[in-house]
């Protein structure tokens, strides 16, 4: 690794010198040119000349330098003319180009000219001063981009593909020692239970790292990350065994809808983390660098390593005092778990017994079906067949189909009885709640059969109390049915229907009290699953004929007339409608009357 930072070193110390000079001919020639406009194509002649002489692009590269020199570069006294914003935009656009001639070369191991495009793209944003922050901010990207290009270049030239297996150094320091008396006294229990846990993943992730050409150590990774929990949320939203965040899952292959979410499979997890491991590795070439950047990101590694003095090059833990605290235990917490894992009986470990690893099956369902049915059907433990399958969010299989896991030897008969299962359709919807004196987020939870932490992220709420009277909070509100096993509700002739549209503070008990029917009979007409209704929410309202009809406004009418003229008292016709005493109406307007 030293050999790659210093090469970096000597390659932007040649990159300086080259541009200092290019810089020093730029302004040269636009001085010329201010004086002389018959210099400018000569100039324009050079700077192609330039181009196309740096970089020697093979005929047979796909890659043409055409393409770039088509694009004119604007001059500073083409962008007096036009916009200086335009002007710096397009020159990000040509060092980008040349950044995508890099990538090119890269893939057809001509590195010599991948650096050489690297060196053109950072000749051209050299030049652009800082100005505004959306210029500024496409500057960082681009030089980020340049840096681990190069990184990566010289990662694979020094150490190419074959040292990634390598084992990682059991280096014990003071750092490394204080964790793993960490590990062996305040989190023993931790340790303990993350290590029985990883028996039922284990021989799955060694398999998959040997078939990858990584570090067997690398196994280890998750008791660290998740303690081999597959179900692992942290507060930064990372899920599953691996500890993906949305963004990085999606990057890696793993998907996420209202059915699955595959950060939570062992399997897929497990395969997208050897992808981002094995891109670390080519960006940084050293595990322990690449543990870090797992941790915290590369962008954020990149930056440290940006500020660190020449020490570096020979020191991990001069980077390592530099980073986060969460990282900065992480790497030699992880050292620590394999000092342990290698010597269970030194450190008191060696009567645990790990769990049995899991042994499955798998069969695709095409159809949108819960496990609850699958398991009675296939005369399957529920619970099993839920802990093989915990992508599935809500239990049921997603209706583009699903690998379903059942346990080894069983599950084979369920094709054939696909078709008399029942199919469900998952909805996903919000109600409203307006916090009464006294709720605390966990009643409120408990009253409409969530979680706080659903609560707390719908409502962006950070602080777990943090809730005052008269709050409106969405609660989240996840709906399954299944066709054919819902009841449909039988109409009564001696009763007529109405709808009423669900209103801003409306609950289900409400709406039932003001209409004298109950809740639960609210909830058979509608075919609700739950006691959480939505904005604007059509309600069917079954009620005795003759009880309550739909009255259209007049021009003249007031609630008290027409309270009135159909022999309510004011409160009954304010009641029925939903009205407070100061409430308007207005001509064609429907309301409610007996």
């Amino acid at each position: 690794m030293k050999h790659i930072f210093f090469s970096i070193i000597i390659i932007f110390s040649l990159n300086s010198c080259l541009l200092l000079k290019s810089k020093t001919q730029i302004k040269e020639t636009n001085s010329l040119n201010k004086k002389n406009p018959e210099n400018i194509s000569k100039a324009e002649e050079t700077k192609n000349d330039y181009f196309s002489t740096q970089i020697n692009i093979p005929e047979e590269s796909t890659f043409e330098s055409s393409d770039i020199e088509k694009e004119k570069e604007l001059t500073p006294a083409d962008a007096d003319k036009t916009n200086e914003n335009d002007y710096y935009a397009n020159s990000i656009e040509q060092a980008l180009d040349f950044c995508n001639a890099s990538r090119k070369f890269r893939e057809k191991n001509e590195h010599e000219n991948a650096l050489k495009a690297l060196d053109q793209a950072y000749r051209i944003i050299v030049d652009i001063p800082e100005t505004e922050n959306t210029i500024n901010q496409q500057l960082d990207d681009v030089r980020i981009t340049i840096a681990k290009r190069i990184l990566e270049i010289y990662s694979i030239r020094t150490n190419g593909t074959k040292g990634m297996a390598n084992e990682i150094p059991l280096t014990l320091n003071k750092h490394i020692k204080k964790e793993i008396k960490i590990l062996t006294g305040k989190e023993k229990r931790f340790f303990i239970y993350s290590y029985k846990r990883s028996g039922k993943y284990m021989p799955m992730i060694l398999k998959k790292l040997k078939e990858a050409g990584l570090p067997q150590e690398l196994a280890w990774l998750p008791l660290i990350e998740s303690g081999f929990k597959e179900k692992a949320l942290s507060s930064a939203r990372a899920l599953g065994l691996w500890q993906f965040i949305p963004s990085t899952g999606y990057k890696f292959g793993l998907k996420r809808n209202l059915y699955i979410d595959e950060r939570l499979d062992p399997e897929a997890s497990t395969d997208a983390a050897i992808s981002y491991l094995k891109e670390l590795h080519s960006i940084f070439g050293d595990w322990a660098t690449v543990l870090a950047a797992y941790n915290c990101g590369e962008g954020r590694v990149l930056r440290t390593i940006k500020r660190q003095n020449l020490r570096y090059l020979d020191n991990f833990w001069d980077l390592y005092l530099q980073l986060p605290y969460e990282t900065a235990r992480y790497v030699p917490k992880f050292i620590a778990t394999l000092h342990i894992v290698k010597n269970l009986k030194k450190y008191g470990f060696d009567e645990i017994i790990p769990y049995k690893s899991y042994k499955y099956n798998k069969i695709f369902i095409n159809k949108p079906v819960g496990l609850e049915d699958i398991a009675k059907a296939a005369k399957v433990s529920l619970k099993e067949l839920k802990e093989l399958n915990p992508a599935l969010r809500y239990n049921i299989v997603p209706p583009e189909g699903y690998e379903v896991k059942f346990p080894e030897g069983k599950g084979e008969s369920i094709i054939s009885m696909l078709a008399s299962l029942p199919s469900k359709k998952m909805q996903k919807s919000y109600g409203i709640h307006k916090v009464r004196k006294g709720e605390t987020l966990s009643q409120i939870a408990k009253r409409n059969k969530t979680s706080v932490k659903s609560i707390m992220v719908t409502n962006r709420l950070s602080k777990k109390n943090y809730i005052i009277p008269g709050q409106l909070l969405k609660i989240p509100n996840k709906i399954y049915m299944s066709a054919k096993s819902v009841k449909a509700y039988v109409p009564n002739p001696k009763t007529s229907t109405i709808f009423y549209n669900v209103r801003k503070g409306d609950s289900l008990w409400s709406v039932a009290k003001r209409f004298k029917t109950s809740p639960s009979r609210l909830k058979k007409i509608n075919n609700l699953n739950s006691n959480i209704l939505s904005i604007g929410q059509k309600l069917k309202i079954r009620l005795p004929k003759g009880k309550l009809i739909p009255y259209q406004v007049k021009p003249g009418d007031s609630p008290y007339k027409i309270a009135s003229k159909h022999n309510m008292s004011l409160s009954r016709f304010l009641n029925i409608n939903d009205m407070s005493k100061s409430a308007k109406i207005f001509p064609g307007q429907e309301v409610y009357v007996e």
